[in-house]
């Protein structure tokens, strides 16, 4: 096991959840001081990024929208490639994602994807026994040992011969981990994930022909990427790891980050090897950096899908971006699922995913994500015979010719015959709340009516609502959107739920919905109040 550079001194780490097995297990000597060094490094530059992120969004509400930076052109207009990708990661067709959780990760493993996107972020909730056996499991699974044992069905699970590759995603910048304190501040979530998983896992990772593979999630700003490959090159040093050995791809999930991919591609050049279209954090962001404009109020979810003009320019921009850099372009999440018990379902889930990967496909990506093992055929069968017998579509000479500059099609928020109706308002009341209550109880990814939820939907179905609110948006049958018609559907939710006997934590996911979809300035994430329920609600803590 690596070293790291020092031993902290007494009390410089405060560990405030639970002792547990998995606790000893992570949070070892050595790993306590690697934490400690981050945290001493960093943590300020993260805290500082933080408070522009606000001044931004201050600037957004003010009508001031994202847009390519003057500053950077050179960086955008310059002919550079990122380094070479690693062979093992140039095929992946199709990336299976899911939680931080056994049976999930043995299952995605085996599943026969090219790759699994281990979770500690949108499909996680961040308990703390969920996070440190989270770890365990990286760590078992890294070395080939990760079983589960499960009692109810008398069932076990291991890990196969299989050469599904396994990438890991941290929590973003703007998350803190707060059971964890470094000289009585939260450490940051971001550190906390990703030094824990370097720490244990990276030198093991190369000694087996892999890696130290990553996902980074919700950057905002390019300064932000550069944060984090300041934070792998010192990692990288600190335990004796080669440099560049880090490979990650970026989620360009945020609105004023799809203006910055050249820049986030560059300033992580030496250690990225792909940008992915995580759709559903962008329809948030793209709500909430607008959120003051009565132009740009978008229809209910269901009708904001990738064929609309500003959907589609996003991910025509991304492929382009990626393959000018000789970078991999990943598509997206479809959030429909199969169900085993209704064929009718499952049957119009397949048609949706197929229509989806084919579209990924031919617009230039070379890989997507799916929910399901089930739906791995339909991806794979989709890039499969578009590619032939190529595994990429990454160009050897890629044109250097600068894209149009010009950030309208981006910009158009416009949804031909675009609408909310009753049952669509009903739904994002009901999905938030339901989702809500499952983070707050342990289960960060919900299947709810046969849609796989995570926290990006569930961000997309508060956001909305405040937007509606905000300015009086119409329904179909001619009622406007106001406070009274949220608390009335809240209410609904709340007695259709207790009627059902899901009652733990209704009553503070339904006051949590109000506060964050009601609130004139509400949380930039619901994820950071629903956090502080969880450290001081649930029992384990």
């Amino acid at each position: 096991m690596p070293a790291a550079a020092s031993v902290p001194e007494a009390g410089a780490l405060c560990v405030l959840g639970t002792h547990s097995e998995a606790v000893e297990m992570v949070l070892t000597t050595e790993a306590r001081a690697f934490l400690i060094d981050l945290h001493r490094r960093f943590n300020g530059r993260r805290l500082a990024l933080l408070g522009t992120r606000e001044d931004r969004q201050a600037e957004f509400d003010s009508g001031h929208l994202p847009g390519f930076l003057p500053e950077t052109a050179a960086i955008r207009a310059g002919a550079w490639s990122v380094a070479p990708i690693p062979a093992p990661l140039l095929d992946r067709r199709v990336e299976i994602t899911g939680p931080v959780e056994a049976k999930m990760m043995i299952n995605a493993l085996n599943s026969g994807a090219q790759a699994f996107m281990a979770d500690f972020e949108d499909s996680a909730s961040p308990t703390w026994s969920n996070m440190v056996w989270g770890q365990v499991n990286v760590m078992r699974a890294v070395r080939r040992e990760l079983t589960f044992e499960d009692a109810v069905k008398g069932k076990s699970y291991e890990l196969g011969n299989t050469s599904t590759k396994l990438l890991v995603r941290f929590r973003g910048w703007h998350l803190d981990e707060a059971h964890v304190e470094v000289d009585g501040e939260a450490i940051s979530a971001s550190l906390f994930d990703f030094g824990l998983t370097f720490f244990h896992n990276a030198a093991e990772q190369l000694s087996r022909g892999a890696g130290p593979w990553y996902y980074l999630a919700k950057l905002e700003h390019h300064e932000e990427a550069s944060l984090w490959n300041d934070v792998f090159v010192h990692a990288q040093d600190a335990l004796g790891i080669p440099r560049a050995s880090i490979k990650v791809t970026v989620l360009i999930e945020t609105f004023p980050a799809v203006f910055q991919m050249d820049e986030i591609l560059h300033a992580l050049r030496e250690h990225i090897c792909g940008l992915n279209a995580g759709r559903w954090d962008y329809i948030f962001s793209a709500i909430k950096s607008t959120r003051n404009d009565p132009s740009r109020v978008l229809p209910e979810r269901g009708q904001v899908t990738m064929d609309v003009g500003f959907m589609d320019a996003y991910q025509s921009r991304l492929v382009r971006t990626t393959h000018r850099r000789q970078a991999s372009a990943m598509g997206g999440m479809s959030a429909f699922i199969p169900n085993r018990r209704n064929p009718e379902v499952t049957e119009r889930a397949l048609a949706a995913v197929k229509a989806d990967k084919v579209r990924e496909v031919e617009m230039g990506c070379d890989g997507t994500w799916v929910a399901h093992p089930d739906l791995i055929e339909v991806a794979f069968d989709a890039f499969a015979a578009h590619l032939s017998d190529k595994t990429h579509q990454i160009p050897t000479a890629p044109d250097m010719t600068p894209l149009d500059s010009d950030p309208t099609p981006l910009q158009d928020f416009s949804v031909p015959d675009g609408s909310i109706t009753p049952d669509g308002i009903k739904l994002n009341v009901d999905v938030g709340i339901r989702y809500t209550q499952s983070w707050l109880w342990g289960t960060g990814a919900a299947a709810l009516n046969n849609l796989m939820e995570d926290a990006a939907t569930a961000e997309i179905s508060r956001y909305q609502v405040w937007q509606w609110v905000r300015h009086s948006a119409q329904l179909t049958d001619g009622r406007a959107v106001d406070a009274a018609l949220v608390e009335e559907l809240v209410e609904e939710t709340r007695t259709a739920q207790r009627s059902a006997g899901h009652t733990t934590m209704l009553d503070e996911a339904c006051d949590l919905f109000l506060e964050t979809a009601l609130s004139p300035d509400p949380s930039p994430f619901l994820t950071i109040p629903a956090y502080q329920l969880i450290t001081t609600k649930m029992v384990e803590v």
